[in-house]
């Protein structure tokens, strides 16, 4: 019963945190300020400024005030009567960012190597650091001197003759083949 609970308690935090972190227009209202917050109404036509949809569903600017008035009823007629600036503001009234804005490059990439260095570093910290107090020291068998007895050992013993470790030693020349 109780861990039915803690589920049903973390599933509602987990929607409120996503309903607060997200940037799509819901707003949760400022610290010393009680007021009701803004809701997204997805039935509605939203604005994206998207490479993979060309086309949003509603234009970037909603409401125009005079001049942006005046400038729709000119682009009703010729589009050679109007000027370069004119021809970019009627594209801005309807679109945020051109396909150069969207697909320009972020530096978000170098926030993501920073971490990776760090998370790098940190965890050859913790390594080095279990090396020094956390495993035992290094058994004897690991030596130079043992392992070149346990070679010796194996040679005199003749280890696998045919084709193995022994094969490849002379025991006449007393050296490798």
């Amino acid at each position: 019963m109780l861990h039915l609970k803690l589920g049903r308690v973390g599933c509602l935090l987990t929607r409120r945190a996503m309903v607060a972190l997200t940037d799509s227009g819901a707003r949760l209202s400022t610290h010393g300020h009680h007021e009701v917050s803004d809701q997204l109404d997805m039935s509605q036509p939203i604005y994206s400024d998207r490479p993979d949809t060309p086309l949003p569903d509603r234009p970037w600017k909603d409401v125009l005030d005079a001049t942006d008035k005046s400038l729709k009823q000119k682009e009703k007629g010729p589009w050679s009567a109007l000027s370069k600036e004119e021809k970019i503001a009627l594209y801005r009234l309807k679109f945020n960012h051109t396909y150069p804005e969207m697909k320009r490059p972020s530096q978000e990439w170098k926030t993501v190597i920073g971490g990776m260095f760090f998370v790098f570093g940190f965890t050859g910290l913790v390594v080095f650091w279990q090396g020094l107090y956390v495993y035992p020291p290094q058994p004897p068998t690991f030596g130079e001197d043992w392992q070149a007895k346990q070679v010796q050992r194996m040679l005199d013993m003749r280890i696998n003759p045919i084709e193995g470790f022994s094969a490849k030693w002379d025991y006449e020349k007393k050296q490798w083949k």
